[in-house]
């Protein structure tokens, strides 16, 4: 039997530092990753044949949980007739048809591969729109790897020597500081002024990459507002939020419209997929009725546009509504596992999503996010983990729970969290 050490050790030799992506990584908790064999709703087992309940759910793509019968059954059928043919097809119209059904702001959808592709070509779109450059975006935002908006970004960029990312800007070696000039930093639920050479604000309507941190009051109407007065494009990031957050995302939860919204991760089912969508007079800028070029072979893809459909199908508002009240229910238990230990942390919850922040305030900023204690995290992932609990690996990550999570689920969770817990308050101890 292979051992995720042995494996880990093989990975390291084909793949940079292990892993195809950095938020898989153990470097900000220390230790070897699990390498996942196999799963199957709330639950996953890596190769040595070790079980774990699930918080990650693949970062949010996995919302119906691991293997879900209809999700699979749907991309089987998909694959029997073909893979990819670039070329239309039927299911690319459905998808696109119920995003704009659930979003009524999108009205034009493109299909993309990923939600990076997704922010990359909104920003490009809103440019090519309004013939500005400038775009604002928020430090703690995380919009995927894009030049233009990786700096001072959340996630595992959160995790990077400092000396990479001098003043957050670039927020990546290898991006010269020209792709970043036309980029301006806010602190998030700090609506800015703008003036006319900005083509866009990009936000995340709740932040959910610097742990969790919703949006204030106003915060995302002045957005709506201030770029209404300036003639700039607001784009809401929901690709964690969207058909997540309820039926039609956090636009509908806030009642703020975006005039472009990004997808991913849930519009998949598990697959990789990205979208994009909004006013129709700003997408038909998009080639080949405009002068602004998107293409891409995979879009569209038949497996993941099945996949998705069978995903956004198993999703009504009672089923938003349940998962939510999981969500919350799990988020209180926590919180009573700190407490009981006399650990500060504030458990928040934003809809289905859980952040942690190890301290005994809220954040609102990155900068208050940051101050999480990012080494009492990896402790309390390790002791989770021993336990049969999985968390992402890195303090600035939520949990994803799902319609796999039932009672059963939530309540081993928050047993296990009791003790981890308490071990965390023993290891402050014997500091």
């Amino acid at each position: 039997m292979t051992t995720n050490e042995e494996l880990f050790e093989r990975a390291q030799r084909a793949i940079p530092g292990g892993v195809n992506s950095p938020v898989r990584a153990f470097r900000s908790v220390g230790g070897t990753p699990y390498f996942v064999a196999r799963g199957e709703g709330a639950r996953v087992w890596d190769v040595e044949g070790t079980e774990y309940l699930d918080l990650v759910q693949s970062y949010g793509a996995v919302i119906a949980g691991h293997a879900h019968p209809r999700i699979v059954e749907a991309i089987r059928a998909a694959a029997g007739d073909g893979t990819s043919y670039g070329a239309p097809t039927a299911r690319e119209v459905l998808l696109a048809e119920e995003i704009g059904r659930r979003v009524p702001s999108c009205e034009k959808v493109r299909m993309v591969s990923s939600g990076t592709e997704a922010t990359m070509t909104a920003l490009r779109l809103a440019r090519g729109a309004t013939g500005r450059s400038r775009v604002v975006k928020f430090a703690g935002n995380y919009h995927g790897h894009g030049d233009a908006l990786l700096a001072e970004s959340g996630s595992a960029v959160a995790h990077l020597d400092p000396a990479h990312s001098p003043g957050g800007v670039p927020g990546s070696a290898g991006v010269p500081p020209a792709a970043v000039t036309d980029t301006v930093i806010a602190p998030y639920n700090d609506v800015p002024e703008l003036d006319d050479t900005v083509a866009c604000v990009i936000v995340e309507p709740v932040a959910a990459n610097m742990g969790l941190v919703a949006p204030g009051e106003g915060f995302l109407a002045g957005l709506r507002a201030e770029c209404d007065r300036v003639g700039a494009v607001l784009i809401f990031d929901e690709v964690i939020t969207g058909f997540r957050l309820g039926w039609g995302g956090a636009q509908e939860a806030f009642g703020v419209t975006p005039d472009l919204t990004c997808f991913g991760k849930v519009i998949g089912g598990g697959l990789n997929v990205g979208a994009f969508g909004g006013r129709a007079d700003l997408m038909d800028h998009l080639a080949p009725l405009g002068p602004v070029y998107q293409a891409g072979t995979l879009s569209g893809n038949p497996l993941a546009t099945a996949a998705g459909l069978a995903a956004l199908d198993l999703l009504d508002r009672d089923a938003h509504r349940w998962i939510t009240g999981q969500a919350e229910r799990l988020a209180a238990g926590l919180q009573q596992a700190f407490a009981a230990a006399g650990v500060d942390a504030v458990v928040a919850t934003a809809g289905p999503l859980i952040g942690l922040h190890l301290g005994a305030t809220a954040p609102t900023t990155y900068a208050e996010a940051r101050t999480t204690d990012e080494a009492g995290y990896a402790t309390f992932f390790h002791a989770m983990l021993r336990r049969g609990v999985a968390m992402a690996p890195g303090a600035y990550e939520v949990m994803f729970p799902g319609l796999a999570h039932d009672d059963a689920v939530v309540d081993r969770i928050v047993e296990v969290a009791g003790e981890a817990a308490l071990e965390l308050a023993a290891s402050r101890r014997a500091r």
